[in-house]
């Protein structure tokens, strides 16, 4: 009886030998996931062009407004329809990246169009043309960086859907009219990118670091 005591003590520090050891090759997969740069990378590459457009988006409403001659003060108080909601929607965070995604894609065509009106009223030389021109363009890059940096964060879920169907453009409008619409467009994409810098930068230190925490589980 009392020779089966070493038997049962090396069984024993055996399994405790085996679960250490388990407990080091699982912490070393906790650390390589914690050290894997792609995501957090990803993420600084897009907030940093989502800070660049927003920056550029209320430099184009500035000069758009400067150039509208007297009165532009009060054009973007006129309603408009069917312009996207600067507003971000979803309860995860992957979730807003989706809405992100897909209300900057509807953003873009109404900006083309801003800028189809505006070449016929204002001088080749202006500045203005230039500028709705360098935030469409940018706008596009941030879509793709977005998409780039979802890939990263939740590799798991399904790819982003690109926006559901054609965005609903005004028809023919009379100058005053192209004003307005061209300043609530502007207007409005500048707070969307407002709260689509604060949102990225509310990621920091959540988004990556929580996939980190799923790839802690057993």
């Amino acid at each position: 009886m009392w020779g089966n005591k070493p038997q049962v003590t090396s069984s024993f520090s055996s399994a405790l030998l085996s679960f250490l050891l388990l407990m080091g090759v699982h912490s070393t997969r906790t650390v390589g996931a914690s050290r894997n740069p792609a995501c957090k990378t990803s993420l600084q590459r897009t907030f940093r062009l989502a800070k660049l457009v927003q920056f550029e988006a209320s430099n184009v409403f500035k000069t758009y407004k400067e150039s509208q001659g007297e009165g532009s003060e009060f054009l973007c108080k006129a309603p408009v329809n069917n312009i996207p909601d600067p507003n971000i929607h979803g309860l995860e965070a992957s979730e807003r990246i989706s809405s992100i995604y897909t209300q900057l894609q509807s953003f873009i065509p109404h900006l083309k169009r801003v800028y189809e009106q505006q070449k016929d009223l204002q001088l080749p030389s202006s500045p203005l043309l230039s500028k709705l021109l360098g935030v469409s363009d940018k706008s596009w890059d941030l879509t793709l960086t977005i998409n780039d940096f979802y890939c990263h964060a939740f590799p798991n879920l399904p790819p982003l859907e690109p926006a559901g169907g054609p965005t609903t453009l005004p028809p023919p409008l009379n100058v005053f009219q192209q004003k307005v619409y061209g300043c609530v467009v502007l207007k409005t994409y500048k707070e969307f990118l407002t709260n689509v810098s604060k949102e990225f930068k509310s990621f920091k230190g959540k988004v990556c670091r929580r996939r980190m925490r799923k790839n802690a589980m057993f």
